[in-house]
């Protein structure tokens, strides 16, 4: 099930406000300045080619979200694809997503964080490098606002098992709650290109939904 290759973007299409780096953005992040307005604010962590930001922003133009992803050819051909279907609500930033959770983003300013089919680094001397790590985790819980929510996804049972433990013994997230499969109605009705993979080769999705209390704690 390897990748297919990218297709070129085209270089007359215009991404001067779809896509970003993170140098591009002031510390801490001014939600309100990059999108003209005061809205809930939504970040994806490793949005590959923009799948779930393409779909969740038509869904949900009351809301803003921002897309991260470390490596510049996948982050600009989704700028490319928001920016062909003239998403005014999303941005793609590329460059080290765990760095701009750490320093860009206030305590209690995220509506959401979705984290869906991170590497799992199979290696166990690799694991180290996996991105739900409790420093990371920490920030997630960090940076949600009250009643806001952590939406992780992936195909690797152990790495879905290691990491509800570590959210348990490391934040105060309530969860993990029930994330039901739902039934495409087309081609691209999935939550990312790699869940519309795993569910046409009938491999399994491990799916879990955390929740910050309203209290805040």
């Amino acid at each position: 099930m390897g990748r297919r290759a990218l297709r070129k973007v085209n270089p007359d299409l215009d991404l001067s406000f779809h896509y970003r780096t993170l140098e591009d953005l002031p510390a801490p992040l001014d939600a309100e300045a990059v999108f003209g307005r005061a809205a809930p604010l939504e970040i994806e962590m490793g949005s590959g080619k923009g799948l779930f930001l393409d779909r969740v922003s038509e869904a949900h133009p009351e809301r803003d979200f921002v897309g991260l992803e470390v490596a510049r050819k996948y982050a600009r051909f989704a700028a490319a694809r928001l920016a062909r279907h003239g998403r005014t609500n999303t941005v793609m930033v590329q460059g080290d997503g765990v760095r701009f959770f750490r320093e860009w983003l206030r305590d209690g300013s995220i509506a959401a964080v979705h984290v869906y089919f991170p590497d799992p680094w199979w290696k166990k001397r690799h694991h180290k490098r996996r991105v739900m790590r409790e420093e990371f985790l920490r920030d997630i819980e960090r940076v949600l606002q009250p009643g806001g929510e952590l939406h992780f996804w992936t195909d690797v049972e152990e790495y879905f098992h290691e990491t509800l433990s570590l959210l348990t013994a490391c934040t105060s997230l309530a969860g993990p709650f029930e994330v039901p499969e739902s039934r495409p109605e087309h081609e691209l009705d999935y939550r990312t290109h790699f869940e519309r993979r795993m569910r046409l080769h009938g491999e399994p999705v491990y799916r879990s939904r955390f929740k910050k209390s309203a209290a805040g704690r």
